[in-house]
């Protein structure tokens, strides 16, 4: 084989090699890997057929809340009107301890608008109905404008439709399309398998999980099957069904546990009974069968599954691209250098779930924040104690997650290279009298090393003897 033969594999070995997918483990890695994951998916699998709900349950609508039914309406005529007029005049409010004038006085003497409004869907489609706004209302409305009326069938005709919110529908889309937009132009096909990923994740959640909690099962239980459910579709789906994603997936599912012992620890430590709003109670209250102190902890699993995905995913990217720049890197000094990206790693992931756990929170923590009491008192009141607890168990299964998946991608690179280092090793030492086709040799030994090597020597052996004839004559 000539020289020019032997450089063409090997440039088109080396370009696979720097620009494709990550090197395949062995097969008893990945059997080992295997004999993991699919008893895992298995239970998983059986953990949705099981609890499949089959839809949530009926229930007679209490008019309470979002348990109303609502129609689509819109505002057809806004006219001025006086306040008295309607009925509709401000309460004086009394000065401020301070002696500040009292708020919204600027809005004294303004007149009120009398919105009427037409309803466009439902069976009384065309019926239309005014209502006041007065000048301090935070929503006024124009002429035009799409509204969502909430329907009370018991009460009185000229009551029985109310303006619950505005329709969104319009900049809510667009805004998501601009999404969809962003991640596809960068993030190319891996951007559009993502879109799909968050597709399944929100039919998960949608038709398995919330439904399944209704019904009566454990939310704890239907977290878990759920989340994990989740967590397989969309590592599997944008990274591939590789040895490196299933590593990724054995830290987030590790990380999950330990995230679901603490929480029910301390859940049940700090005595929080998880019923701190109006929407909380709501559902207790129409469905009572729904523990309560379980859909917290669900809650805390559901939240903290995605940046553990993200946690996990760069870890191990990271373990093994530094394998591939440096393959002689034992387990050890890839596990140090991969720590050190994982720690800058840790600092921004954490501080990114306070944050926005904080900014989720932030009426209540202003609320507080001008309350009479001590910082120990507020912290540790249910409301906000609970919310403490829920971004400090989800941070710590975040840092834990690092090095666990750190530990387990450097062990399982390191022992899948070892074998190919020391055949690759073992040929170059036998070919290595000619530097050039020693380094071809060694290029192919990456691809199949026992028959690269074999088959390279005597193509060389051969040249030679060509060469001794041909000074014999």
């Amino acid at each position: 084989m000539s020289p020019h033969e032997h450089h063409h594999p090997s440039a088109a070995h080396s370009h696979a090699h720097g620009h494709g997918p990550a090197a395949p483990v062995s097969r008893h890695l990945r059997k080992v890997i295997a004999a993991v994951l699919i008893p895992f998916a298995t239970a998983v699998a059986i953990g949705l057929v099981v609890l499949w709900p089959g839809g949530a349950p009926p229930h007679k609508p209490s008019g309470v809340g979002f348990d109303q039914p609502t129609e689509q309406a819109r505002v057809i005529k806004v006219a001025e009107v006086n306040c008295a007029d309607v009925h509709a005049e401000q309460q004086p409010e009394s000065p401020s301890p301070t002696g500040q004038p009292p708020a919204g006085g600027a809005d004294k003497g303004k007149p009120c608008q009398q919105t009427t409004i037409k309803v466009t869907t439902g069976k009384n489609a065309g019926r239309t109905f005014q209502t006041v706004v007065t000048p301090d209302a935070l929503r006024h409305y124009t002429t035009g404008q799409d509204v969502v009326v909430s329907y009370s069938p018991k009460a009185p005709k000229e009551l029985q439709y109310a303006v619950s919110d505005v329709d969104r529908t319009l900049p809510m889309w667009i805004l998501a399309a601009i999404f969809a937009f962003a991640v596809v132009i960068v993030g190319r096909l891996r951007g559009v398998l993502a879109l799909v990923a968050l597709a399944a994740s929100f039919v998960v959640l949608t038709l398995f999980i919330l439904p399944a909690i209704l019904q009566g099962s454990d939310p704890l239980v239907v977290a878990v099957v759920g989340g994990s459910a989740i967590m397989l579709i969309a590592l599997y789906l944008c990274h591939g069904l590789t040895a490196r994603t299933s590593v990724a997936v054995l830290g987030t599912l590790a990380s999950l546990l330990l995230i679901g012992l603490l929480g029910s620890v301390f859940i049940n430590w700090a005595l929080l009974t998880g019923n701190t709003d109006d929407t909380t109670g709501l559902v207790h209250g129409l469905y009572p069968d729904i523990e309560i102190r379980g859909l917290l902890l669900a809650g805390i699993i559901i939240g903290s599954l995605g940046v553990l995905d993200d946690v996990t995913v760069t870890q191990t990217a990271a373990v093994w691209e530094l394998k591939e720049a440096d393959p002689s890197a034992g387990w050890r000094k890839l596990y140090g250098a991969a720590m050190r990206i994982g720690r800058d790693h840790i600092a921004s992931v954490v501080n990114t779930l306070v944050l926005a756990y904080a900014g989720a929170a932030l009426p209540l923590l202003l609320l507080f924040s001008i309350a009479q009491s001590s910082v120990g008192t507020v912290a540790t009141s249910e409301v906000v104690a609970e919310e403490i607890i829920r971004t400090l168990v989800g941070s710590i299964g975040l840092v834990a997650a690092v090095p666990l998946t750190t530990l387990l991608a450097a062990l399982v690179v390191s022992a899948d290279r070892k074998g190919t280092g020391a055949s690759g090793s073992d040929s170059g030492a036998a070919i290595g009298e000619e530097p050039a086709a020693g380094h071809m040799a060694g290029v192919g030994v990456g691809t199949d090393t026992p028959t690269g090597a074999a088959e390279s020597r005597p193509g060389r052996r051969g040249g030679r003897g060509g060469r001794g004839r041909r000074r014999k004559r």
